[in-house]
């Protein structure tokens, strides 16, 4: 078992945004392509003026974790160290990025960076395998659980309180943040939060049957088609899709304390006010918190999006209240 660390880099201030393409006919080559071009423009400076400024007072790394069969990227956000050294005792967060087929770590520098500086805390954010006909949203899945559990494990080397722990996810991310939150519970792992943002938690066949899946499939985007092929990446001919939709799972009780935010104008929103309902149900606290007239992905675009400092700062306070000793 190995750890490699690497300083923090970004492409050319003069990265372009490559168009978008036409989901429903995308080829696997062309999604490639697609994915690395817009991969290099949200890691670039280019990006910040949409995706946020980090906190000067968290210092970002990418490092990679050997995990079973592979090493995975992670990037790592650390809060400036006190005279003194570095503190042995931070909380961790465990974080993953929303777009599924697209996106990167970086991506979210703005939050994660805020999160480590003014928690504080130690923020983890997966790079997990995106999907792609050869890559599911299982293997995804299992990014976000293994990293989770290497960091407990090796808590001391991390210099992280394995007993103040939670998981925070976005779009893509929230769902397997909401399946790693499963999983810990059934490996007896105790968190003591999970933040859930503009969550997808249905992959099955219904995963468009609600109303704002028909109010919003058109506008602000063209939503349907990119969450088509979303579930067609995510779900092979063959798997069990509830096995990954956390909507279905057989029993939602007794897992970490829930916030969920919700931006009203996205085609998921339904998604994330019916997962809120079966936790309440099953007996898990959870907050859902609307935002209203705030569209998918808002979190990660403070440059255009007026109540992600306001999401921000909801979540920053209901960590730290979660997290506190």
């Amino acid at each position: 078992m190995s750890e490699t660390t690497s300083t923090s880099t970004t492409t050319a201030a003069t990265a372009t945004r490559p168009p978008e393409p036409d989901f429903a006919a995308i080829t696997p080559e062309e999604l490639r392509t697609y994915r690395d071009a817009e991969n290099r423009f949200r890691a670039s400076d280019a990006a910040r003026a949409i995706l946020g400024e980090p906190h000067p007072g968290a210092a970002i790394a990418w490092q990679r974790i050997a995990l079973p069969g592979r090493d995975l990227p992670v990037r790592v956000y650390r809060p400036a160290p006190p005279e003194g050294g570095a503190r042995t005792d931070l909380p961790l967060v465990v974080h993953v990025h929303g777009g599924g087929f697209v996106g990167t770590a970086a991506q979210c520098d703005w939050t994660s960076s805020h999160l480590a500086a003014r928690l504080p805390a130690l923020v983890v954010s997966v790079e997990h395998r995106l999907l792609a006909p050869d890559s599911p949203l299982a293997h995804a899945a299992d990014d976000g659980w293994d990293v989770l559990r290497h960091v407990v494990r090796h808590a001391a080397r991390w210099g992280v309180d394995p007993a103040r722990v939670a998981v925070f996810g976005e779009s893509c991310g929230a769902l397997i943040s909401a399946l790693t939150a499963v999983r810990a519970r059934e490996a007896g792992l105790e968190l003591r939060a999970q933040v859930l943002v503009n969550p997808v938690v249905d992959v099955t066949e219904s995963m468009p049957d609600y109303p704002s899946m028909a109010e919003y499939a058109d506008r602000p985007t063209r939503a349907l088609p990119l969450l088509r092929l979303f579930r067609r990446l995510a779900v092979p001919p063959g798997a069990d899709a509830a096995a990954v939709s956390p909507l279905f799972a057989a029993d939602l009780g007794g897992l970490a304390p829930a916030l969920l935010v919700v931006p009203t104008q996205d085609a998921v929103a339904d998604h994330g006010r019916r997962y809120a309902e079966r936790l309440r149900t099953a007996g898990t606290p959870v907050r859902l918190s609307e935002y209203p007239g705030a569209k998918h992905a808002f979190l990660t675009l403070p440059g255009v999006e007026p109540q992600a400092a306001a999401a921000q700062a909801e979540i920053l306070a209901y960590l730290r209240a979660a997290l506190t000793k």
